[in-house]
């Protein structure tokens, strides 16, 4: 008997990095209508079915997040690892301002099942 295959389960942890913190108001936004956009629809073009969010924005204020504790989370399903690259690779392949995504925010993805329990 074959056993079917669960999907991945994915925590992207993203953080905002010193240099969105350095921008103008003006160029801040900017930079994150780019984001909200490089973003969108990420169950057409990837796949992935996104089962929440987590943005801690409101209470960590006026610091870089270079890891733990991160500025943003996606918990997501993905068919397969590449889903999880393309996810990862907007920071690179996304241009904005004078440069890639990744000067203003980075990405990390934490890859594994959904737990045993809890799920009820």
């Amino acid at each position: 008997m074959t056993q079917a295959t669960e999907p991945l389960r994915a925590l992207f942890c993203i953080g905002i990095t010193q240099g969105f913190h350095d921008l103008p108001a003006a160029q801040a936004k900017e930079v994150m209508a780019v984001f909200i956009e490089a973003f969108r629809d990420l169950r057409g073009r990837f796949g992935i079915t996104v089962l929440g969010t987590f943005d801690d924005d409101q209470l960590t204020v006026g610091a870089a997040s270079g890891g733990w504790p991160w500025t943003a989370y996606i918990l997501a399903d993905l068919p397969d690892l590449k889903a999880a690259v393309a996810i990862c690779d907007i920071f690179r392949s996304t241009r904005a301002l004078d440069g890639q995504l990744w000067k203003f925010a980075r990405i990390e993805a934490r890859i594994g099942r959904q737990l045993f329990a809890g799920n009820e």
